[in-house]
């Protein structure tokens, strides 16, 4: 049997990332401590609740054997800590390295000599070996490469997806030397069932999944450009796309909102960084654009059918199904959802969103929004924005104010012939 399995590890950060690893290094053998600043969260855990919905009942028995915990002293007795923080934009749709740099402040504080790092956080390549290793040579007052080593294998989670898991999908491996490199492909290989790809550096393996969404965001900002160019030509974009989409090798994008921690967040990295080194990332830029335009411009179409409806928008009564980023999962970070809400408000609609996925006190502090707790009747205009599972059983001619009232599907969730239009 391998040594390394005889290593303990520490996750920093058990939200969609790190609680489904953590379980599968336990199923697979390891002693695994989880860490989390959020106390709540830690008390959760404990208790056997996961705010996720990642965690399956199989595996409710591995995350007992779990040592949760936010106590920093009780991370000092690991051998690797593996970095699943958030790595999210401000404002201004720059990098906030905040909580990776505070993950490797922490760590830097616990190193023990011969420690390995391994940061699975999204980040622009380098950043691990330029912006991480300072950090975590200041604080533990040891040498990169000497008495600690690092590793990046990026994450490949899909929230909600009940198919693609930890296990089942190819891990991206690196190390910051030959040695470490085959040392964190070894430890990825105890719990992927489908192989691992090590390759030849951090920055490969970052910029690796940097281009991962970047290239998933260009698709779909390209879906959503159709989208608005064949709605000026009064023709349907998902007939369209089902008509070019019989040819073998078209690929099959769908226009949408595109929010989340990921698709919408991650190119940023990389533009931040081109720009940096003096090159203006024009194609990347320009598709972020049109996404984060399209919750504006779907509004503004709804808008226009209740006008030439005769239906009034001022004082109007709107239904928004859903809230979270993506269908059949309570993630509410960076939905797209809510441009398309406060759009409907500065026009002085009465909007109501009905989400039975997402937590409704996570959407009041995120967005100051209060979720309905059913859906009512009498709509003026009904919008399907996440095409959960639940909404299918959704009777809309029973909730619509009369035969005027505008149904907008985001999704092409309903048949073409139940709606009013779709994207």
């Amino acid at each position: 049997m391998s040594t390394i399995k005889n290593k303990k590890l520490a996750i920093i950060g058990l939200g969609y990332v790190g609680i489904p690893l953590a379980v599968e290094f336990v199923k697979n053998g390891f002693e695994v401590i989880g860490f989390d600043i959020n106390k709540g969260k830690i008390e959760d855990l404990k208790n056997g609740l996961d705010a996720t919905g990642e965690v399956t009942e199989d595996d409710f028995e591995a995350m007992k054997k779990i040592h949760f915990t936010d106590n920093k002293e009780d991370l000092k007795s690991a051998d690797i800590y593996i970095v699943t923080v958030p790595t999210p934009i401000d404002q201004s749709k720059q990098p906030d390295l905040g909580p990776i740099l505070s993950a490797s402040k922490l760590i830097g504080e616990c190193l023990s000599k011969g420690n390995i790092v391994i940061y699975e956080s999204t980040v622009y390549p380098g950043c691990t070996e330029e912006d991480c290793v300072p950090v975590l040579e200041k604080y533990s007052k040891m040498a990169f490469n000497e008495d600690f080593f690092c590793g990046y294998s990026p994450e490949r989670i899909n929230p909600g997806d009940k198919l693609r898991r930890v296990h089942n999908i190819v891990k991206v491996t690196s190390g910051s030397t030959p040695e470490i490199a085959d040392v964190v492909d070894e430890l990825y290989n105890q719990i992927i069932t489908v192989g691992t790809h090590k390759v030849s550096s951090i920055k490969v393996a970052e910029a690796s999944k940097i281009i991962e969404n970047t290239q998933r965001d260009l698709n779909i900002s390209l879906v959503n450009e159709f989208a608005l160019i064949f709605d000026k030509m009064n023709i349907d974009t998902v007939e369209i796309l089902e008509a070019a989409g019989t040819k073998w090798n078209f690929l099959p994008f769908r226009p949408g909102l595109v929010g989340g921690h990921c698709i919408s967040v991650d190119p940023y990295y990389l533009t931040n960084k081109a720009q940096s080194l003096g090159y203006y990332p024009e194609v990347i830029l320009s598709g972020r654009r049109i996404n984060d335009n399209m919750g504006f411009y779907i509004a503004n179409r709804v808008i226009k059918l209740m006008v030439k409806n005769n239906l009034t928008v001022t004082k109007s009564k709107i239904l928004v199904l859903g809230i979270t980023f993506k269908e059949n999962c309570p993630d509410i970070r960076n939905s797209r959802v809510i441009d398309m809400i406060r759009e409907f408000d500065s026009f002085g609609a009465h909007v109501n969103v009905y989400d039975p996925y997402a937590n409704v006190e996570e959407v009041y502090d995120e967005y100051d929004l209060s979720l309905a707790p059913k859906i009512g009747t009498n709509y003026d205009a009904i919008i399907l924005a996440v095409g959960h599972d639940k909404f299918k059983d959704i009777s809309l001619g029973e909730i619509k104010a009369s035969s005027k009232t505008v149904i907008f599907d985001i999704k092409s969730f309903y048949p073409k012939q139940m709606v009013t239009d779709r994207l």
